[in-house]
């Protein structure tokens, strides 16, 4: 009971369309929202099969730890062929428990989920100089998000200018490029009802100082700085980390806020990319020889004739390393939020029991945080925002015959004071009160 319409629910009403084989339409979005015309996002129809088989929001969130989990074999594997079995096990360890990927946890689906492995196996192929396999794991990563279109083209440009692979690296980086503008400019606004990519404003010239607007304020700097901590820094010693330049320079372009912080999914899919970097900068620093692409600077030190590291202060060096991936467990963990683990109490259960009288296939309006308990069975759309049957709306506001809100109606999409006079409107508009428990009432439209 503490997740949400938006954007738990939304993400089940389109894979639930998929599993009927129709379309992901989402009414929660408004009627007949068709949410490839929100984000160009296909790759939710793999979960289609899944879904019909087990119906529920529960699916995805499951899917969702899966993904998640799967993202950490790339990481754990080269961190052991770096640092030894169980120095590897530490780092993957600190992976798994990485603040990005619990944030994304914790805020019910996305489909960036499907990104995070793709992208950790990706980057795990271009630290181990295999290039075909780099591209051929980046090249989905377009069906995930348009804005994924950013990380391959990063790694397009490793391709060519790191690995030397010009012909390859070009080609990926062509085709992320006309995959996003193709996504944005066309296949979006096709699907979308207003017939334009939403998100465009957010990111429009707006005039003044570009570097102000791109630099400030400081929560992008703290995000910045708490994507490397828990790699204790090292990560810079990797020219993977200017994988991370494109993605993060288009958030913090972005006018809204919500992008620039540590909060929900947005970091999640680049922190594979920072323990990569992380295992490749120790690589860099212990066997300087095997890494061409960009040689560290103990190995440039070590090649000069004025400058010279001695067998003891190479030994204390390497005794340095080997407590990193210690370090980087206990830095991870530092950051990690705590999550409670305590089982829904009786006022949950006092609330699904009065969401029951609710029949299947019914049309209802739902609170944001009722919406995903009932997206499996009904018609499910968001509260206020409805029309009693027989009159006539806005193509946002569809027709509910059912209301589900709360005793508290909280402060989404409107100010609590707001959503409290919706709700006491209800009986105005046809709605009659038929239960009422564990914080939930329901409504059933009646007439007048």
């Amino acid at each position: 009971m503490e997740t949400d319409g938006f954007d738990l629910g939304i993400f089940e009403e389109a894979v639930r369309g998929y599993a009927g084989l129709g379309g992901p339409l989402v009414a929660l979005k408004g009627v007949d929202y068709n949410l490839l015309g929100d984000h160009f996002s296909p790759v939710l129809a793999l979960l289609a099969p899944v879904y019909r088989v087990f119906p529920g929001a529960i699916t995805l969130l499951l899917a969702q730890a899966a993904l998640l989990a799967v993202s950490a074999l790339p990481v754990t594997k080269l961190a052991m062929s770096t640092v030894g079995r169980w120095g590897g096990l530490a780092v993957g360890l600190a992976y798994g428990l990485s603040w990005g990927l619990w944030d994304a946890l914790a805020f019910d689906f996305h489909e960036v989920a499907f990104a995070v492995p793709l992208a950790a196996f990706a980057v795990e192929a271009l630290a181990s100089g295999k290039a075909r396999a780099a591209a051929g794991w980046a090249l989905p990563l377009l069906l995930v998000k348009e804005d994924q279109g950013l990380l391959v083209i990063g790694i397009g440009v490793y391709l060519f200018a790191a690995l030397g692979k010009r012909r390859l690296g070009m080609g990926l980086t062509v085709v992320a490029l006309l995959t996003m503008a193709l996504a944005i400019l066309v296949f979006i606004p096709l699907a979308n009802p207003e017939g334009k990519y939403t998100y465009a404003d957010t990111g429009a010239w707006t005039g003044g100082d570009p570097f102000t607007r791109l630099l400030l304020p400081g929560a992008k700097w703290q995000t910045l700085a708490a994507l490397l901590a828990p790699t204790l820094l090292l990560a810079l010693r990797s020219p993977l980390c200017l994988l991370l330049a494109l993605p993060l320079a288009a958030r913090f372009w972005s006018l809204n806020p919500t992008f620039w912080g540590m909060g929900q999914h947005y970091n999640a899919v680049l922190m594979p990319v920072i323990f990569l970097a992380l295992i490749d900068g120790l690589r860099r620093m212990t066997r300087p020889a095997e890494t061409a692409a960009v040689p560290p600077i103990s190995a440039v030190a070590t090649q000069s004739r004025s400058v010279r590291i001695r067998p003891a202060v190479r030994r204390k060096l390497d005794t340095g390393l080997g407590l990193v991936p210690t370090g980087v467990l206990v830095a991870a963990v530092a950051m990690l939020p705590v999550p409670s683990f305590a089982p829904p109490g009786g006022q949950a259960e006092a609330a699904k029991r009065t969401l029951a009288v609710i029949p299947d296939g019914a049309s209802v309006a739902a609170a944001n945080s009722l919406a995903p308990q009932l997206t499996d069975r009904c018609t499910v759309s968001l509260f206020p925002y409805l029309t009693p049957p027989g009159q006539t709306a806005p193509w946002i506001r569809p027709t509910a015959y059912w209301v589900a809100t709360l005793a508290r109606p909280g402060d989404f999409p409107f100010p609590e004071a707001q959503m409290t006079r919706f709700k006491d409107a209800l009986p105005s508009l046809g709605y009659r009160q038929v239960a009422e428990g564990g914080g939930v009432a329901v409504y059933r439209w009646v007439g007048h």
